[in-house]
């Protein structure tokens, strides 16, 4: 189904059990025409991606630019086959998480595609917004959004008792999988320009 949140923050993007799947068939009937392709995880990665495309004033859609959540590196490899030189020829970029990157490597070169314009992110898109920010600055935008208590209980509990801030706050933002999407679309909102994660920069600049 279609979300909203409340804040408007989810509208157009999917959620519930059924939201990786979901997102992935709304994309792909946008991205067979699609000039180029990019592949990322899952839907918060899509969010990031196409919020940041809006702060810079780009209308990826109009630049025939589709952003496609996979539902998690292990399915690369037939995207790859589907948008390129086997399937549509789209241009292919990326964004995935360090732990998968070797997944997206093999795909790419058994495609026999070329790695660039392909982007890590150092252990996930939560951990690059979150640094990008400052734990400080997250904690301000969790208390604007209502959701600071529960990431103070969290922080109470014994086995998160001490623990880094940033991963605490990677903790919390996992906890859920709306909380994932909505503080990709709001911490990509509250990070400045100058300060946007270098993959997610380079990505977009890529494109």
């Amino acid at each position: 189904m279609r979300a909203d949140d409340g804040e408007g923050l989810l509208v157009g993007y999917v959620t519930g059990p059924a939201a990786a799947t979901e997102a992935t068939v709304m994309a792909l009937a946008r991205a067979d025409a699609a000039r180029t392709v990019v592949l990322v995880e899952g839907v918060s990665d899509q969010i990031a991606v196409e919020t940041l495309a809006g702060r810079r004033g780009r209308d990826l859609a109009a630049e025939g630019i589709v952003v496609l959540p996979i539902g998690g590196a292990h399915g690369v490899a037939r995207y790859l086959r589907r948008f390129g030189p086997e399937g549509t020829c789209a241009r292919l970029a990326g964004l995935c998480d360090a732990g998968e990157a070797y997944i997206v490597s093999r795909g790419l070169a058994a495609a026999g595609l070329d790695p660039a314009g392909f982007f890590v992110c150092t252990e996930d898109l939560e951990d690059e917004l979150i640094r990008a920010a400052g734990p400080a600055r997250v904690t301000e935008v969790l208390a604007a959004h209502g959701d600071l208590h529960a990431f103070r209980t969290i922080q109470r509990q014994p086995a998160w008792r001490g623990k880094d801030e940033a991963a605490q706050l990677r903790r919390f933002f996992g906890a859920g999988a709306q909380r994932k999407l909505r503080y990709a679309r709001l911490l990509t909102e509250a990070i400045s320009l100058d300060r946007i994660p270098q993959p997610l920069d380079a990505l977009l600049s890529a494109v």
